[in-house]
């Protein structure tokens, strides 16, 4: 069994934390966050420390891998934290046994995959993705790197969300869609067209509402 770190000690953090027990792949090694005490104990595991003591102390043995608990509303640091350690050190891939699972499907690393999902053929998952419960990703869809996807979002096929999108809950794409980077979308909102400009788009058709700042 594995022993994960989780970097950020807040509600999403321990959702991971519950998550990754549940695989039955990992055991909690603790969490990382600049906000907290060292040595405080939370939710089953210790405050390690900051972000910057992750690389020592996985030189010193005392975990064997990441997975990054920043939620939606940070979307640029998430993404940030991510790509700071990538190919330093191993991030942990998350994905609750009752996801369903197509075996042509491919994830990337750190992606995290709640209860319920379902991928179908030829889905692609990118790094620091996370799938929120429910989520629905149709046959040769692509979810690019560091997106958020609320839960049951349903994406038709041959979609691509590039990277850093923010899909509110219960949003529906059809199929043969792109979405920019940088995109969010409010809940229950029904993207029947490619969106070019980043923005947040809310409705039914989804319309454009406003520029969103970078999070």
């Amino acid at each position: 069994m594995k022993r994960l770190a989780i970097i950020g000690a807040g509600d999403l953090g321990v959702q991971l934390a519950h998550l990754a027990q549940t695989t039955g792949q990992y055991s909690l090694a603790g969490f990382f966050d600049d906000t907290r005490h060292e040595g405080e104990l939370h939710a089953g595991g210790v405050v390690r420390g900051g972000v910057d003591a992750i690389p020592g102390q996985y030189a010193q043995g005392e975990f064997d891998c990441l997975v990054v608990a920043i939620g939606y509303k940070h979307l640029r640091a998430r993404q940030a934290i991510h790509e700071r350690f990538a190919g330093q050190v191993p991030f942990a891939t998350l994905v609750h046994p009752r996801a369903l699972i197509d075996p042509t499907c491919t994830i990337g690393e750190g992606a995290v995959i709640f209860t319920g999902c379902v991928l179908d053929m030829g889905a692609k998952i990118g790094a620091n993705v996370l799938l929120n419960a429910g989520c629905v990703i149709g046959h040769d869809s692509e979810i690019a790197s560091g997106c958020f996807l609320s839960p049951a979002v349903s994406i038709a096929g041959f979609v691509t969300v590039e990277p850093g999108c923010v899909l509110g809950i219960g949003t529906i794409v059809i199929d043969n869609i792109r979405i920019a980077t940088g995109t969010r979308t409010g809940a229950g909102a029904v993207v029947t067209r490619s969106i070019a400009q980043p923005g947040l788009y809310v409705g039914i058709p989804a319309r454009f509402a406003k520029d969103t700042p970078d999070p």
